[in-house]
């Protein structure tokens, strides 16, 4: 029983969203809901009663807040709470970065989110690792965003590697703004949304704010920042260790990169995937893990991105039966 009707309404959605979530919700629980004003009736699978009600308890209370909610929440918290049944969805929901420029809140949507931001609050390099969609970078832009505004860092430089270009920018025509737009289109987008576009242009020409390729940074000591190097799985291990070098006093830096994405020439090895592995022992380095289940876009890139994770352990596997083979057939 529920005594707030509209906070039930806010939670589940317009009526042709709630078909949606009320059947998401059954589907990932084997409980069927029976709704009525404020009661709720659950049937079907016992083992998960407990889970919907703590679930249903949790968003009403969200709602009752006034936080703006959306239909794809109570699907997210379903998921957190499968996870981790003792989590309070408050302190994950409502945990907020930093606002938008529209005034909407930039809070974490998931447990990874949670700790990915959790983790570039305590500690100076943050790498975050999955798939495109799991927010990594905007995140990561929110909280540089957080921290200029608060005057715990005096700037904000955002770069990628331009591999499309080979990193050798000279070539091209226009201004260096005008030849890196294309590749650093990603980071832009949560600029402008964090912050309106007059404000950001008048921070970059004051070089408060700073995007530029990667091969700009060769040589430059990088003090009082805010570092977000994004798509790293494309860097070199000399570009890497280059990158995380130039970090000074007083700032903090996010790698962020999806390993299974790749686009180095030949058999040139990732910088991403080397750091991870070189840097893991190291206290101040955090590293965030992120999975299709992460996924913040359309429910379909969820499923298409869990088909191709699912493909690349089937084939790690076979991989590896290859190798016991083998190493068995030596012994032989």
């Amino acid at each position: 029983m529920f005594n707030d009707q509209r906070a039930l309404q806010l939670v589940f959605g317009s009526p042709s969203a709630s078909k949606r979530v009320i059947a998401e919700l059954e589907r990932g629980t084997g409980v069927r809901l029976h709704i009525r004003g404020t009661e709720i009736a659950l049937e079907g699978n016992s083992d998960n009663f407990a889970l919907v009600e703590r679930l249903l308890h949790q968003m009403v209370a969200l709602a009752r807040t006034g936080r703006p909610m959306v239909p794809t929440d109570i699907g997210r918290g379903l998921e957190i709470l499968m996870e981790d049944p003792e989590t309070k969805l408050t302190k994950v929901f409502d945990d907020v970065v930093v606002n938008k420029a529209n005034g909407k809140p930039i809070a974490p949507r998931s447990l990874a989110q949670k700790r990915y931001v959790d983790a570039m609050r305590r500690n100076n390099l943050v790498f975050g690792v999955g798939p495109a969609g799991t927010g990594k970078t905007f995140l990561a832009v929110a909280m540089a965003v957080r921290r200029l505004i608060d005057k715990q860092v005096r700037r904000i430089i955002l770069s990628r590697p331009a591999i499309e270009a080979g990193e050798n920018l000279g070539f091209l025509p226009g201004t260096l703004e005008e030849k890196v737009s294309p590749y650093m289109r990603p980071l832009y987008d949560g600029l402008y949304d964090m912050l309106d576009g007059v404000k950001v242009q008048r921070l970059m020409e004051q070089g408060v704010i700073e995007v530029a390729p990667l091969a700009y940074m060769r040589g430059r000591t990088l003090n009082d920042a805010f570092v977000i190097l994004d798509e790293a799985q494309n860097t070199t291990r000399e570009q890497m260790k280059m990158m995380l070098t130039r970090l000074g006093m007083g700032t903090f830096a996010v790698v962020t990169g999806d390993p299974s994405q790749k686009d180095l020439h030949g058999r040139e090895k990732s910088g991403l995937n080397h750091a991870l592995r070189v840097l893991s022992g190291i206290p101040s380095v955090s590293v965030c893990k992120f999975t299709g289940n992460d996924v913040m876009r359309h429910p379909l890139v969820q499923d298409i991105v869990r088909a191709y994770e699912h493909d690349e352990r089937e084939r790690a596997e076979r991989r590896e039966e290859r190798r016991a083979a083998e190493r068995n057939a030596n012994r032989g």
